[in-house]
């Protein structure tokens, strides 16, 4: 059972790091009003929000979608970790 969770939030986990990392290079492609940012948008926008609130542009970059990568990878390893310490 522990094992399945722990696959579970792997796999969360990796398919949110993906979606941001989508939605970071097809910014610098895609018009904010096409269909596939804007859908991209309504997913990683709500977790990205609270970070670019609190942190400042460094320059002309935002390094949200980092700190947010960081956030989840960290997240992800306590779990896992949780999980396998109530074994």
């Amino acid at each position: 059972m522990i094992d399945l969770l722990v696959r579970l939030i792997s796999l969360v986990a990796n398919l949110l790091i993906l979606l941001i990392v989508l939605d970071v290079a097809l910014s610098w492609f895609l018009s904010p009003y096409h269909p596939v940012r804007q859908a991209l948008h309504r997913i990683v926008g709500p977790l990205l929000e609270p970070i670019r609130r609190s942190v400042p542009l460094i320059g002309m970059f935002d390094i949200s979608p980092i700190i947010l990568i960081l956030l989840i990878s960290v997240i992800q390893s306590a779990l896992i970790n949780l999980l396998y310490a109530l074994r």
